[in-house]
């Protein structure tokens, strides 16, 4: 078995679907008492070569499984992927003193893994988030294969099957035939334009009343400022326009020897300055600064 065994060794679904499944189709299964021992050896010594060998044995099992989920238009690659996935974290948990067969105790998680993924990439919008909602869309999906629109009384019969109400029935049915639309799908002339919901959006950046408020914004902020440095004595203005109008921001140092002060009481000027400078602004509306 070993030589079958490195016979796949560089190959994965990703790369040559086709090739990977024929591949893993050649490798030999094990026998019971193999599987068992195999097993011990895992469980007891911690031994990665036999854990290889179990997961290489039950490739083709994932395969087999991920076939089956080929109704939900996702790539059959990415299935296999998801479920071997699962079929490691089976491997790694799986005690044979269970008395079970790994194949029979590794379903549930290879299956648990592809369902997550189906969940999270079968459509945009996440579809199911609780466990029931879980049960009831794989179930439902089931039994659409075999129905139309499910009548009220197909609702309340899968309802009363699976323990759920016939509300949830009938929300799961809708998101179940809904469709993702493109933002990005070419536009059709035989076809309405609208179906595209890129064609709902609108771009309210450059309107016309948006850029008159910006530029109404910026005229009346200039203009603020301008009427709340006048307020200002001499000197605080023009440590205002120095240390904060200017292109080349003055230092503290500079303006303190020009006024024959300290550092900290050009500091404290520019504090004060800004203050009255905001509780103008506070205390006048625009209109009000217009008429001054």
């Amino acid at each position: 078995m070993s030589k079958k065994l490195q016979k796949i060794d560089f190959i994965s679904p990703g790369s040559d679907t086709q090739a990977y499944i024929k591949s893993v189709s050649n490798i030999g299964v094990l026998s019971k008492e193999e599987e068992i021992k195999l097993a011990e050896n895992l469980y007891y010594n911690q031994d990665l070569d036999s854990a290889r060998k179990l997961i290489m044995s039950h490739l083709r099992f994932v395969v087999h499984i991920a076939k089956s989920y080929s109704g939900y238009d996702l790539p059959l690659a990415d299935l296999i992927q998801e479920g071997n996935v699962g079929l490691m974290k089976a491997v790694k948990r799986f005690n044979p003193s269970i008395g079970v067969r790994l194949v029979s105790f590794a379903v549930h998680w290879i299956k648990a893994e592809i369902h997550e993924f189906i969940l999270k990439n079968w459509k945009i919008v996440k579809i199911a988030t609780t466990k029931a909602q879980r049960k009831l869309f794989f179930n439902l999906r089931s039994a659409k294969k075999k129905l139309s629109w499910l009548s009220q009384e197909e609702t309340v019969k899968i309802a009363e099957d699976l323990g759920v109400k016939p509300k949830q029935v009938s929300e799961m049915e809708l998101r179940l035939t809904s469709q993702d639309k493109s933002f990005d799908a070419p536009c059709d002339d035989e076809k309405e334009s609208f179906q595209f919901p890129v064609n709902y959006l609108e771009d309210y950046k450059n309107t016309p009343h948006r850029l008159l408020e910006i530029s109404d914004w910026e005229n009346n902020s200039t203009i603020g400022l301008r009427k709340a440095i006048e307020i200002l004595d001499s000197r605080s203005r023009d440590i205002i326009n120095r240390r904060w109008l200017a292109e080349t921001k003055e230092t503290l140092c500079k303006l303190a020897k020009e006024y024959g002060v300290s550092a900290e009481r050009v500091r404290q000027l520019e504090r004060n300055a800004i203050k009255k400078m905001r509780e103008f602004l506070a205390g006048n509306s625009y209109e009000q600064m217009f008429q001054r």
